[in-house]
C-alpha cells in the first residue's frame, strides 16, 4: 500500500522549474524524408514539380497539378544500425520496424473554360515526418583523467550540488521517495538531482550543517568503466489540410495548414564501476522521459511554368508552434545506498507544459521535364536552428536555453537531386541528398549524406512503385549534458524500403 500511495503522490506532482534542453528543441525541429515511395526515390527533390501526394507536403502548390482526383499510401521498413565507439569499446545495435508512413487524397475541380483559375483542388494528407525508434550502447573504459573525477557519472551530481543548501536535499524525517517528490516540487529540478547524489552516498557535505553548500565525491580520480544503454521510440506526424489552385497554363499558387503531432519516449541507462580505491565502487543511474506535444505551422508555395520543359519552386514553411508536456522518472543505486533507495523509481515527475517554435524554412526548387521520358529536379533549403525557441522567453530557465540555442546551432542548408526515366510502363528513378549540420561545430550532429533508387509501374489508373533509400550521418554525443559530458561516437546508417500505391479517383 506504500508503493501504491507514493506512486499516486507522484503522479500528482507539478514542478515549478523545467528540465528541457537543446537536444530537445533540435529533435522536434528536426524532419526527415519520409511519404511515398516516388517522393523518396528522388530524395524529396519535388519542390517544383508537384503532381505526388508527399510533393504536396514540400510545396502546396503541387496539388493543382493534378489532372484529377488523386490518392495513395505507403508502407515503409525502416532498419537503423549504429557504431559506437567510446574509448576503447566499440559495439553495434540495430532494429527494424514495419509501419503505414504515408496517406492522403486531393480533389481537383475544374472551372468553367472561361475563367483563368483553371481549377481549385483541396486535400487532406498525413504524413510522419520523423522516426523516434533508435537503440545505441557505449561501452568503455573512460580514461579522460584530468586529475579530479570528471570522468564519472559522480561529476554529474556534484554540479548540480554546488551551492544548494544541505538542509534542502536532507531527509527531515521522511521517506526517501516522498523527500525526492516534496524538493522536486518545491526546489525544482537542480536540487532534485543532488538529493539523488547525497542520499546515495555519492556526495558528502563539506561541513555537517545545514546552510552548508560545498560538497566532496566518495570517488576518486581514475578510469571509470561505463556501460550506456540508449533507446527511445516514437514519431512525429502532421495531417495536412491543403488548398491550390492552377491559374492559366504556367501558374499554380497553394496553402498547407498542417497539426502536428509528437509522441517520444525515451530511457537511458548507465553502469559504472570502478577500481580506484574509492568508497563508492559501482553505480547505477536511470532516467526515463515522456514527451506528448501538438502544433501548428503553414506553408505557402508556388510553381512557375517557364517554358513548357522548365519549371521554378518556391515553398515558405512557417515555425511550427508546439504545446508539449513532458514526464520523468529516475533511478539512483550504489554499493552504499540504502535499499529504500529503490522507491524512488516509483515517483512520476509531471512537468509544466511549455512552447517550443521551431525555425521556419525557405525551400527554392527548379525542375527539367523531357516530355514523356522522364526529368531531373534540384532542390535547396536553408533553415536556421539557432532560431528555435523555448517559451515563454520571461522565464528565466528558458532563456538561458534560449541563449545557449543561439550560440550553440546555426543555419543549415539542404541539396537534394533527384531523376526520372520512363520506359513504357516502367519509371526509373534515383536521387541524393546533402544536409548540413546544424550544431556550429560540425560534429556533435554531423553532414547527413543519402541516396536513393526506385522503380514504378504504371497500371494505367493505378501505380505501384518501391523505393530503397539509404542515409548515413556520424554524432559526438554526450552522455550528459552536466558533469559526465564525455561523448560517444556514432555512426549511423537508416535504410528504408517503401511501398506505394497511388491511383487516381
Amino acid at each position: 500500500m506504500k508503493k501504491l500511495n507514493l506512486l499516486l503522490i507522484g503522479i500528482l506532482s507539478v514542478y515549478s522549474l523545467s528540465a528541457q534542453d537543446i537536444s530537445d528543441a533540435l529533435r522536434y525541429s528536426q524532419s526527415e524524408i519520409q511519404g511515398t515511395a516516388r517522393f523518396r526515390a528522388l530524395s524529396g527533390a519535388f519542390g517544383a514539380l508537384g503532381g505526388d501526394m508527399s510533393a504536396v507536403s514540400i510545396n502546396p502548390a503541387g496539388a493543382a497539378v493534378f489532372s484529377q482526383s488523386h490518392a495513395s499510401f505507403s508502407l515503409s521498413n525502416v532498419d537503423f544500425n549504429n557504431d559506437t565507439r567510446y574509448f576503447n569499446g566499440l559495439t553495434t545495435s540495430g532494429n527494424s520496424n514495419f509501419d503505414v508512413n504515408q496517406g492522403g487524397a486531393s480533389f481537383v475541380f475544374a472551372t468553367r473554360s472561361n475563367s483563368p483559375w483553371r481549377k481549385f483542388t483541396f486535400g487532406i494528407a498525413y504524413e510522419r515526418t520523423n522516426n523516434y525508434d533508435d537503440t545505441w550502447n557505449a561501452v568503455g573504459l573512460n580514461t579522460n583523467d584530468d586529475g579530479n573525477f570528471s570522468n564519472s557519472i559522480a561529476s554529474y551530481f556534484y554540479d548540480y550540488a554546488n551551492g544548494v543548501h544541505l538542509q534542502d536535499i536532507s531527509l527531515n524525517g521522511r521517506y526517501v521517495e516522498v523527500a525526492y517528490n516534496n524538493i522536486g516540487n518545491s526546489y525544482g529540478f537542480k536540487p532534485q538531482q543532488a538529493f539523488l547524489g547525497y542520499q546515495s552516498y555519492i556526495l558528502e557535505p563539506v561541513t555537517n550543517d545545514d546552510n552548508n553548500t560545498e560538497y566532496y565525491a566518495n570517488v576518486n580520480a581514475g578510469d571509470f568503466y561505463h556501460d550506456y544503454l540508449y533507446a527511445s521510440t516514437g514519431y512525429n506526424g502532421k495531417i495536412s489540410f491543403n488548398f491550390a489552385t492552377q491559374y492559366e497554363d504556367n501558374l499554380y499558387l497553394g496553402v498547407n495548414l498542417n497539426s502536428h503531432f509528437i509522441n517520444y519516449n525515451r530511457t537511458s541507462s548507465l553502469l559504472e564501476d570502478n577500481s580506484n580505491g574509492n568508497l563508492i565502487t559501482e553505480i547505477d543511474f536511470d532516467n526515463s522521459l515522456s514527451t506528448r506535444g501538438n502544433g501548428f505551422s503553414f506553408q505557402l508555395g508556388g510553381i512557375l511554368k517557364v517554358s513548357q520543359e522548365f519549371r521554378v519552386g518556391l515553398t515558405f514553411d512557417s515555425p511550427t508552434w508546439y504545446t508539449i508536456e513532458e514526464e520523468t522518472t529516475q533511478y539512483i543505486n550504489t554499493n552504499e545506498a540504502a535499499d529504500d533507495i529503490h522507491y524512488i523509481r516509483d515517483i512520476v515527475n509531471v512537468y509544466p507544459q511549455y512552447k517550443l517554435q521551431t525555425p521556419s524554412k525557405i525551400t527554392g526548387s527548379l525542375a527539367y521535364v523531357f516530355g514523356t521520358q522522364g526529368l531531373l529536379s534540384f532542390d535547396y533549403s536553408k533553415k536556421d536552428y539557432s532560431k528555435t525557441k523555448f517559451k515563454p522567453t520571461s522565464d528565466t530557465f528558458f532563456a538561458n536555453q534560449n541563449t545557449n540555442i543561439t550560440n550553440t546551432l546555426t543555419d543549415a542548408a539542404t541539396y537534394r537531386i533527384g531523376g526520372e526515366y520512363k520506359v513504357n510502363q516502367f519509371s526509373f528513378r534515383g536521387g541524393y541528398r546533402f544536409e548540413e549540420s546544424p550544431y556550429r561545430d560540425g560534429v556533435t550532429v554531423g553532414d547527413l549524406t543519402g541516396y536513393s533508387l526506385g522503380i514504378g509501374y504504371n497500371f494505367g489508373n493505378t501505380k505501384l512503385d518501391i523505393t530503397y533509400d539509404q542515409a548515413n550521418r556520424t554524432n559526438e554525443t554526450p552522455l550528459y549534458n552536466v558533469g559526465l559530458t564525455d561523448a560517444a561516437i556514432i555512426d549511423r546508417t537508416n535504410s528504408n524500403i517503401t511501398f506505394s500505391l497511388s491511383f487516381n479517383i
